[in-house]
């Protein structure tokens, strides 16, 4: 990846409905040399997917929170995450190196939905002790890692 790779990128991740003209011009290449890059950025695996990022509050999401849970055993981990992967409101599940814990992000409408949520994953016996931290602001979001220019 070079430099003009890494322009076409940073393009995308701003607009990703720009068209190939418009990228061609900002960088200075023929579209046909753009599209032959964004192939090869895409075949390499830099490129892993096109997508729009929603803005919660409005679908009525607007409790933004993380949740850490313990996880007591392998028994039902399987159902666990069955259950996790089947929850449109639990964005993004991450296991905890040197741990038996895991961190859930959830943006979910209200207490009442989140309570849902928690009471859902409390029919495991493999879970132990949950702890939810409310996100007051984000100052900083990326949707992805920036390209190095």
């Amino acid at each position: 990846m070079d430099r003009t790779d890494s322009e076409i990128i940073l393009l995308l991740q701003q607009n990703a409905r720009i068209s190939m003209s418009e990228i061609s011009s900002r960088v200075n290449l023929s579209v046909s040399a753009v599209s032959e890059r964004l192939k090869k950025l895409e075949s390499s695996g830099y490129i892993s997917k096109y997508t729009a990022i929603l803005d919660p509050a409005g679908f009525g999401k607007t409790l933004f929170l993380f949740l850490t849970m313990e996880i007591r055993s392998l028994k039902d981990l399987a159902e666990v995450e069955f259950f996790i992967q089947n929850e449109p409101d639990i964005l993004e599940y991450h296991k905890l190196a040197g741990s038996s814990r895991a961190l859930l992000k959830i943006v979910t409408e209200n207490v009442l939905s989140l309570q849902r949520i928690t009471d859902g994953l409390k029919q495991f016996d493999s879970i132990g002790y949950m702890k939810a931290e409310m996100i007051s602001s984000s100052p900083k979001t990326n949707a992805s890692i920036q390209p190095v220019l």
